[in-house]
């Protein structure tokens, strides 16, 4: 099968609006931090001068939210159980991982300006791909956002999804909403200003809100996905990190493409 990676990278020198630490330890630094690790938790003496060239492994400390990056929202994420209507909304390691591996089809909304793109627009988007969502499929969105990823224009222009294009969709049966945009709804200046004009609560996060009244999860800030051969034929990958009460977890995105008997695996980052 092609493997075809569709996960934007964690970069700490990205523009993020919550920035990314990135700290490095470097082999002959990690040889020290061991020794004192052992040291206060085991009582055990090391002297890393004892090793290879006084050096022993290098460590990677990042910082950041567990929505930076191609990730998966949990119903957790869209408000506290007093406000759901199906119980308890569970965190991101308590959904069943067959969410997660699914069938998939991307429909092309990259034609759609600035703002919260509507159920019929997304009728038909489905009838122009020719291929009618299943349960449990996985729909991606194709919006063109993921080309300005790590710059601020990617949180500003893009479209998403309103209330009723959400509901739409999870009538189909479908359980993972998966975007290449920073959210699945609209950016937020572009709510805020709706909101201004009509006093309408319902312009705030209706994708996301949706999720207060149905159980289903979002996969946001998916990438290269102009790489993918055809809108469907291929199964999604998107297994999140699991995080223990959390109401997110990062996910390595990708597309399994199905190749002919005896081919090799090709991975295409």
């Amino acid at each position: 099968m092609r493997i075809i990676d569709l996960s934007s990278p964690v970069d700490a020198t990205a523009w993020e609006p919550d920035p990314v630490v990135h700290h490095v330890l470097s082999p002959a630094e990690g040889a020290h931090h061991m020794a004192s690790e052992m040291k206060e938790h085991f009582g055990i003496d090391f002297d890393p001068a004892e090793l290879p060239g006084g050096e022993l492994l290098s460590l990677d400390t990042f910082t950041l939210t567990s929505h930076t990056g191609t990730h998966v929202d949990a119903p957790a994420h869209y408000g506290s159980a007093a406000v759901t209507e199906y119980g308890t909304p569970r965190t991101i390691d308590e959904l069943p991982l067959d969410w997660f591996l699914r069938p998939a089809v991307v429909l092309d909304l990259q034609d759609q300006p600035t703002g919260a793109t509507g159920a019929d627009v997304v009728r038909k988007k489905i009838a122009e791909v020719g291929y009618e969502p299943q349960p449990l499929d996985i729909v991606v969105l194709h919006t063109g956002a993921w080309r300005y990823a790590g710059t601020q224009r990617y949180f500003t222009d893009f479209t998403g999804l309103d209330g009723e294009a959400v509901d739409y969709l999870l009538d189909l049966g479908i359980k993972v909403i998966g975007t290449d945009a920073f959210s699945l709804d609209a950016p937020f200046g572009d709510m805020l200003s709706r909101f201004r004009e009509s006093g309408d609560r319902g312009v705030l996060w209706p994708a996301h809100f949706a999720g207060r009244r149905r159980e289903y999860c979002q996969i946001e800030r998916l990438h290269n996905l102009d790489a993918l051969p055809a809108p469907f034929g291929f199964r999604l990958s998107c297994l999140p990190t699991k995080l223990r009460g959390a109401g997110a977890g990062w996910t390595r995105a990708v597309a399994l493409v199905d190749e002919p008997a005896g081919a090799h695996p090709v991975i295409e980052v």
